[in-house]
Formats: structure tokens, C-alpha cells, sequence
């Protein structure tokens, strides 16, 4: 079972498309959207092709196929207009026996650590940085961004499959794998 994992897309039409055509060609079960979809922030300049109204039709015309988190930059009118629940601070996801904590990274992150099980995985964005690291009572998973990475990384997603951690580039590329 693969399941795809993106953050971060802030209301870039250009990187959500480029996201859901990797998604299409990853043929993955699931698409699990880690948070700030639609607003870009004020800490960050505005992404390519910002186009909010763009990446809200998008989004909703594949939404039976989302799991979403809310991201520091949701608010209850982004709920208004997307056809999916987008204001959970986290979500359990549980693949192939291993319980997956997945939140935004705001609230809950390696320096705020959710009630997990030692061998649980923290899944988050956020910090538009891609991550896959073991710990010693966890794995810290971070997909990096769709829009805006940060630290020299290009837009990226992750995948799960059969136990592997893929982050990728939109040009299918794997940037950083680990098994879990």
C-alpha cells in the first residue's frame, strides 16, 4: 500500500499541480496533506504562480482522496471553501503496523513530542525542510515543501511504500530514503 505525504503548498497553482501529477504517477492510495495549503504567510514571499482559487478547485476535485492537517496559516474560512476536513491538528495513520503521528509541525514537532510509543513515527512539515531520522525513541519524518523548501532543497514530496521513506523531487528523483 503507498501512500503519498506533500506540505506546504501555499497557494501555489504551479506546485500543486506539479504535486498532483506526481501523485497520478506514484499511483499512491492516499495523498496525506501535512498542512498550509492555501495561504502563503507572511514570513514567506509569495510562491510561484500564488494563485489560491486555482489550488482550491484543484484540491477539492480529488477530495475523497485527501487526509489533511490544519497548518499554521489554515484558518476557519479556508475550511469554508475546501470540500475536505482541513482543521485537525494531527491525524493516526496506521500503515503496515507502524502507527504514523502526522501533524503540520507547529504544535507538535521533536522539541514538542505528541503521546507516542517508542518505534511510533512523527510525520510533519513545517519547517520546509526535508527530513527522515531515527531517534531514540522515535523516527522524525518531514517531507519538506511542495512550494517553498528552505536550506538549498528543491520542492519536494515523500512517498511510503513496503516500508520505505522516499523523499523525491518532482522530477521523480529520490532526494533522501530511509527504511523504517
Amino acid at each position: 500500500m503507498k501512500y503519498m505525504f506533500a506540505s506546504d503548498i501555499h497557494g501555489s497553482a504551479y506546485y500543486c499541480r506539479k504535486m498532483l501529477e506526481a501523485y497520478e504517477k506514484e499511483g499512491a492510495k492516499r495523498l496525506v496533506l501535512l498542512g498550509d495549503l492555501l495561504y502563503h504567510g507572511p514570513r514567506n514571499d509569495l510562491p510561484r504562480e500564488y494563485a489560491p482559487k486555482e489550488v482550491i478547485a484543484m484540491l477539492n476535485a480529488k477530495k475523497d482522496e485527501f487526509y489533511a492537517v490544519r497548518g499554521n496559516c489554515e484558518a476557519e474560512v479556508d475550511q469554508m471553501v475546501l470540500q475536505f476536513p482541513v482543521m485537525a491538528d494531527y491525524c493516526i495513520l496506521e500503515l503496515e503496523g507502524r502507527t504514523f503521528y502526522a501533524t503540520h509541525g507547529h504544535i507538535y514537532n521533536e522539541g514538542n513530542l505528541p503521546p507516542m510509543k517508542k518505534g511510533d513515527i512523527l510525520i510533519h512539515g513545517h519547517t520546509h525542510v526535508l527530513r527522515a531520522d531515527r531517534t531514540e525513541n522515535c523516527m522524525i519524518l518531514n517531507p519538506g515543501s511542495v512550494s517553498i523548501p528552505k536550506e538549498g532543497n528543491p520542492p519536494t514530496y515523500a512517498v511510503y511504500e513496503d516500508g520505505i521513506f522516499s523523499i523525491k523531487d518532482f522530477d521523480g528523483n529520490v532526494i533522501k530514503e530511509i527504511t523504517l
